[in-house]
């Protein structure tokens, strides 16, 4: 098989980046080792930065998402019951979010690319990436018992954290950063309706809380939890109890409860490893960066270093500029390191931490007294939630 970019990987970002590169005519295989369903099963993130909502309309898939995405204009933060609304909007110029989920963001793409064909592979086995320093990179896997070759021009390594990609780069080439919060999030799905038309973050001494939403009937709210909790040990009526203890009483008494959907425990962490490519490879996503969950960053900074490496792609192939290939990490990094930095303000500000004193407690409380008693402050937190502007390679 021969193709110009081999994607490794069928997630949001592989499968974004591919459908980018098709309607632009770049030839391009996607090479995924888990199968559709398990694929589509993953609950994940469902905000979406005006950013990743243009790349999907430029990818030609955005039609659903346009009928049922949820735009808001806002969102609202509370801390010692002081409920604060951060106009995005007004704020940020004019940009909003939209709520979507990754799941049906993964499932337009999924159905705009086609399940079956030459050009996806799912349940692909013993994927190796060979020859990364050449002009003549190439991938081997495994299909259905069948050894298989595809040679490429570049790959692009969009197959997450415990992907082979990130794997296939000599570890002393790697510089690590990383750090990992004292606490994890517990996640209900439920279709029932969201408690406020906006989001809600809330600091809270018994933890932090985020009331989310899927659509105008389905809810997703997240506890602070220690990272020694177990998922089992929290029945739905727990949750719901502990829900509204951690909101102020005018929100808690307009909770509607119902059956989860789905329950589980995330821990949170911050990681990022540079270079973020390596002669012919590029890493894109979870296989070069985790942000908490904390700012809505995961899924928009993995769109944005597809938006790089489309953009250099362009200029490779209609351009001739092969001068661009070298500048992906670094132009990639300078956003990731932006997002890294917002997730762990957001995190630091609404998070209760088990090791903080008196003076970080009364520290925190005056950081969020500093941005949100003025538009200054608010203007910064807005920016930032909406999606800075992406860099575009020159």
């Amino acid at each position: 098989m021969n193709t110009r970019i081999a994607i490794i990987g069928a997630g949001p970002s592989g499968l974004l980046l591919g459908q980018l590169l098709r309607n632009a005519g770049i030839d391009n295989v996607i090479i995924e080792r888990q199968t559709p369903d398990y694929v589509l099963g993953r609950i994940r993130a469902g905000v979406l930065e005006q950013g990743t909502v243009d790349l999907m309309r430029e990818a030609g898939v955005s039609a659903r998402m346009d009928r049922e995405g949820l735009v808001h204009e806002g969102i609202d933060m509370i801390y010692g019951g002081t409920r604060v609304h951060v106009d995005l909007k007004r704020l940020s110029g004019g940009k909003t979010v939209l709520v979507y989920g990754q799941t049906e963001m993964t499932r337009d793409l999924m159905e705009a690319r086609g399940i079956d064909g030459p050009d996806i592979v799912y349940a692909a086995e013993d994927v190796t990436l060979h020859d990364l320093e050449s002009t003549q990179p190439y991938v081997t896997f495994r299909k259905d018992g069948v050894d298989v070759r595809l040679d490429c021009d570049y790959i692009a390594g969009c197959d997450g954290y415990h992907g082979v990609s990130r794997k296939s780069i000599p570890t002393a080439r790697l510089q690590t950063f990383e750090r990992t919060y004292p606490f994890g999030w517990l996640g209900l799905l439920a279709d029932t309706p969201p408690v406020n038309h906006e989001l809600i973050y809330a600091h809270h001494p018994r933890g932090f809380v985020l009331c989310s939403q899927r659509s105008a009937t389905r809810s997703r709210y997240y506890l602070q939890v220690p990272l020694t909790e177990q998922v089992q040990n929290w029945s739905d009526d727990r949750f719901w109890d502990e829900l509204g203890r951690r909101l102020p009483a005018d929100i808690a008494s307009a909770l509607v409860t119902g059956p989860a959907l789905e329950k589980s425990i995330a821990p949170l962490r911050s990681f990022v490893v540079e270079p973020i490519q390596h002669g012919r490879l590029f890493l894109l996503g979870d296989a070069a960066h985790i942000v908490p969950p904390t700012g809505a960053k995961g899924l928009n900074l993995a769109a944005s270093d597809v938006n790089t490496l489309y953009r250099i792609m362009l200029g490779v192939y209609e351009q001739g500029r092969d001068d661009l290939v070298e500048r992906y990490s670094a132009i990639a990094l300078k956003r990731i390191w932006k997002a890294e930095r917002f997730s762990w303000f957001m995190t630091s500000l609404l998070h209760e931490f088990p090791d903080s004193d008196a003076f970080s407690r009364r520290m925190q409380e005056t950081d969020f007294r500093y941005f949100t008693e003025s538009d200054a402050g608010l203007r910064t937190i807005a920016e930032n939630y909406v999606g800075l502007p992406y860099a575009f390679p020159a």
